[in-house]
């Protein structure tokens, strides 16, 4: 029996809030069981100096964790005067993400920044962050449709995340911190809505895994990432 009692395959609750932050070109509060992340896309027309003058855009991110997100308070990286490394690692995944599915010439000379602030963490901060950050990167470019600044599409699929996991020997879809601490294998999937892959980020915690558990693995992302594109999709109506 899982911590949280839910079966194998089984996604914690998932919502999609669309249209949280006022000011913001798009916006997602996203909730995976007590994971919370808030994300927003600024839309911004200029661009990093080594891509000006190539006709296309860019999309980047940023991701950061308030100090109290986890159960002790965490000094907050400004205060460091730098950004730690996984902080670092996970926002260019976000980023690499979400270009795999955008078509950046028909996004024009103009870029959009993804914030990623977490605001409770229990597991999946980074895969949550990537199913709520293409909510809000829809949202941005629906709104620059509405006011005739793309002449093309320019999302071209949807983009998900989720974790996976053998815990205490059994391959289990989502942890949440409790297992995520424990587990023998830990993984990350991050797939298009097509069902095609963009990333996998897999590691043996404790003993190496076997290719028949990886496969297992992947049918449960699989499986996973399939639902989180539904309700992306019921959210965007």
């Amino acid at each position: 029996m899982r911590p949280s009692r839910r079966q194998v395959d089984e996604l914690r609750a998932v919502s999609l809030e669309r249209g949280v932050v006022k000011y913001a070109e798009g916006s997602c509060f996203v909730k995976f069981g007590d994971t919370h992340v808030l994300v927003t896309a600024s839309l911004e027309e200029r661009l990093p100096p080594w891509l000006k003058g190539q006709g296309r855009g860019w999309v980047t991110a940023e991701y950061g964790m308030l100090p109290r997100a986890t159960s002790e308070r965490t000094r907050r990286e400004a205060t460091a005067g730098k950004q730690g490394g996984r902080t670092v690692e996970i926002q260019r995944l976000i980023g690499r993400s979400l270009r795999s599915v955008i078509d950046l010439q028909a996004l024009g000379e103009r870029q959009i920044t993804i914030d990623c602030d977490v605001i409770q963490a229990d597991g999946g901060t980074r895969t949550a962050s990537i199913t709520g950050a293409w909510m809000a990167l829809s949202d941005c470019l629906a709104w620059m449709k509405s006011r005739d600044m793309l002449k093309a599409p320019v999302l071209r699929d949807h983009i998900a995340a989720v974790s996976c996991g053998v815990f205490k020997g059994t391959a289990v879809l989502d942890l949440d911190y409790a297992e995520d601490s424990e587990a023998d294998t830990d993984a990350n999937f991050v797939m298009t809505g097509s069902g095609n892959i963009v990333e996998v980020q897999a590691t043996a915690e404790k003993d190496p895994f076997s290719e028949e558990q990886f496969l297992t693995l992947l049918a449960l992302a699989r499986k996973g990432i399939e639902k989180l594109v539904g309700l992306q999709k019921m959210a965007v109506g």
